[in-house]
């Protein structure tokens, strides 16, 4: 069993970025699964194309993708990605793009195939904060989910994935006032406790996780 598990390189002049810097600290195994740790870019279509070549080169059963979500307080296990790229501020590489789609041929959405509610109960029994979040946005985040579900729908058939949203890490909101953050540490053990909950169970588990708004 494999779990490739990926992270964005530092975004938008930060010196680090929590994704990769929290994968860094996971074990090379986690609940007898190999674990394959890959940093790829925070840029649209060139990040799809890396996961993409990870994926062959690897072949993983189970993917998870992880980005910084600035101003979220706990760890959130995205339900879906959508077909449009509609950022706000610029990628690593100066693109922009504006209403366009991930993939014309794509699905206008596809939800994650990993057991997002079981590795989110996961979470929390290991007393790290952790939710069900309904929208990736629309920037790079998005773009790689819905890059991964895409892949799985055309080509990895037998793959599962999934993405993982994380916070600030403390040093990164020194001079932003009152925005929450948590630990590498946390983050990291979150990021363990979610791969051993994917790999623990095939099917989700029914409990209430939805929203009103």
């Amino acid at each position: 069993m494999k779990v490739l598990i990926t992270g964005f390189d530092p975004f938008g002049g930060e010196k680090i970025n929590p994704a990769y810097e929290a994968i860094k600290g996971l074990e090379d195994n986690i609940g007898g699964a190999e674990i394959i740790k890959k940093e790829i870019p925070t840029v649209f279509k060139k990040s799809i194309v890396e996961l993409e070549k990870t994926i062959e080169e690897e072949k993983p059963d189970i993917v998870i993708c992880v980005g910084q979500a600035g101003g979220r307080h706990d760890i959130t296990l995205e339900r879906v990605a959508i077909n449009i790229d509609d950022a706000r501020i610029p990628d690593n590489e100066g693109n922009q793009p504006i209403d366009e789609k991930v993939f014309e041929d794509g699905e206008n959405a596809y939800f994650a195939s990993v057991p997002i509610k079981a590795m989110t109960q996961e979470i929390r029994e290991g007393e790290v904060p952790a939710s069900i979040s309904n929208t990736a946005g629309t920037f790079v985040c998005n773009h790689i989910m819905y890059g991964l579900l895409y892949l799985i729908d055309k080509k990895f058939p037998n793959l599962r994935g999934g993405f993982i949203h994380v916070p600030f890490l403390p040093e990164q909101v020194l001079d932003k006032g009152n925005v929450p953050s948590m630990s590498t540490e946390n983050i990291t053990k979150a990021l363990r406790l979610a791969i051993e909950g994917a790999l623990k169970y095939k099917e989700d588990i029914k409990v209430q996780e939805g929203k009103t708004h």
